[in-house]
């Protein structure tokens, strides 16, 4: 599988469906995305199983904004609707095999469960929304 192209329209909708999703977050101006590009494809077309999404960030600012993405490339991956990693800067491609791997090899039933027991636990302090950092 190639990468895809999302907008924010489609954007919630990539990230939360099932399996793991990568996103790449560039511009056409940006060198160190331009030279990670190349990267990201050949380790889209190793992994058919995994979602590969690139957002132009320069097209989309109001969903890069509001995802708080101040530096490019960024990459951010997604797993079962969980986001569980976000890092600026290109990777190589090593790196980027070892993070699949990672997320791969993740437990996400506990997760899944941790989850749930920290929103269970703090439901009354405050709206758990994405910005939530505990």
């Amino acid at each position: 599988m190639s990468t895809i192209n999302i907008t924010q329209d489609l954007f919630e909708e990539t990230v939360l469906a099932d399996g793991i999703v990568l996103v790449d977050f560039w511009a056409e101006w940006c060198g160190p995305c331009k030279s990670f590009a190349p990267v990201f494809e050949a380790s889209s077309e190793k992994h058919s199983d995994i979602t590969f999404a690139k957002v132009d960030t320069e097209v989309e600012q109001q969903l890069s904004g509001g995802l708080g993405i101040q530096s490019i490339p960024t990459i951010m991956a997604f797993r079962d609707g969980v986001q569980v990693f976000s890092q600026p800067g290109a990777l190589p491609e090593a790196a980027l095999e070892d993070l699949i791997g990672q997320i791969e090899a993740l437990d996400m039933e506990a997760i899944h469960k941790e989850i749930a027991e920290h929103q269970a636990a703090h439901a009354d302090d405050h709206e758990h929304g994405p910005g939530c950092s505990h």
